[in-house]
């Protein structure tokens, strides 16, 4: 017998060292989210700075199931 389980929550985190690449690796992880099912409950943004001078972009996504 085979068993579904549907998935109600989950997290992801990405990163990039510019905005551009950052907004398109969450766009596109939305997109495949989507087919679960699932849809973006939150969304957290951080920056820092490196030793070399160079910025991270940080984003902490949570997806939720779609009611």
């Amino acid at each position: 017998m085979i068993t579904f389980d549907l998935i109600q929550d989950k997290v992801e985190f990405f990163e990039a060292t510019d905005l551009a690449t950052l907004e398109k690796k969450i766009n596109d992880q939305i997109e495949h989210n989507k087919a679960i099912m699932l849809e973006v409950h939150h969304v957290s943004y951080h920056m820092q700075l490196l030793e070399n001078g160079q910025r991270l972009y940080s984003a902490m996504v949570h997806f939720k199931a779609k009611k």
